[in-house]
């Protein structure tokens, strides 16, 4: 997944998207080049890539977004891990930098308990959706729940059937299959997803974002149909005054695939926002 100062806070100078650019051309660190190389040409890239992007002035994440792997030089990364990677950070800086632009959202829900949904027409994105709340709970808390036991949100969000990981590169990235459960009111159906999910936890802010991948080895299944998260991030940070509790934005932006009207859809995607906070608020209660 009040008026919350998560999103707006997230300060990401213009000029800095430029970098990762730089890097590539570069660097070569685009994965067909990289598929070539040999493993310590993969290894220098990576950790050129590091300390370009240590240069870089983002407040909470310069030492994470941008670099394609943080690795000692003495550590074996195979090419795929790599890729993983890369593709975890890409989908997490271009989210934020739409949480970034503060611009154009529109107001769609506002519930009494303080959640508050906007949504926003994004060129090649289409229609995204923010939801912005507060949660009580620590940042460890929610990044053990959201990340390290991604597998067992089954167990507390009944709209979900089961994930799975499939691959692990590295503590910060994995790629998932995940499959929706079919219950009632549920506008869009049982879906299907295959996605990266990467993780840059700080002291007082986390970031998890993802989107969607292809595998070769996992071909979409039988009898589902395969939506697509586009770069998709939630931004949870502690709040100053009470460690206990965090400010909580969601970034959705997802592609459902199939033949559903764009109406059902734009109902259907904020609903899905309020039902999974509803469902880890709950969960959260257990503590």
């Amino acid at each position: 997944m009040p008026t919350l100062q998560s999103a707006g806070s997230i300060s990401i100078l213009q000029a800095d998207n430029m970098l990762p650019a730089v890097v590539k051309l570069c660097c070569g660190i685009s994965y067909p080049h990289l598929r070539s190389m040999s493993g310590l040409q993969r290894t220098a890239v990576a950790v050129i890539s590091k300390e370009i992007t240590q240069m870089k002035p983002w407040a909470q994440i310069k030492h994470h977004i941008g670099k394609l792997a943080e690795l000692k030089t003495e550590v074996a990364v195979s090419e795929d891990q790599l890729f993983y990677i890369q593709h975890g950070k890409e989908a997490l800086r271009k989210a934020v930098s739409m949480l970034e632009d503060r611009e154009g959202w529109k107001l769609e829900i506002q519930e009494n308990n303080g959640d508050v949904i906007c949504s926003k027409v994004i060129p090649g994105a289409g229609k995204v959706f923010r939801l912005e709340t507060v949660l009580e709970a620590s940042l460890d808390d929610l990044y053990d729940l959201l990340f390290v036991r991604v597998e067992n949100i089954s167990e507390w969000n009944p709209s979900v059937q089961r994930i799975k990981v499939l691959k692990r590169a590295g503590p910060e990235t994995v790629v998932t299959h995940e499959v929706s459960a079919e219950t009632a009111g549920n506008l869009i159906g049982q879906r299907d997803f295959l996605s990266v999910r990467h993780s840059c936890k700080e002291k007082s802010c986390l970031y998890l974002g993802g989107a969607a991948i292809q595998l070769e080895s996992f071909p979409p299944q039988a009898g589902f149909v395969r939506a697509e998260d586009g770069p998709t991030c939630i931004v949870i940070k502690a709040l100053d005054e009470d460690s206990t509790k965090s400010s909580f934005t969601w970034l959705l932006n997802m592609d459902v695939k199939g033949w559903l009207p764009k109406s059902i859809v734009n109902q259907g995607l904020p609903r899905a926002q309020l039902d999974f906070t509803r469902h880890l608020r709950k969960r959260l209660s257990l503590r």
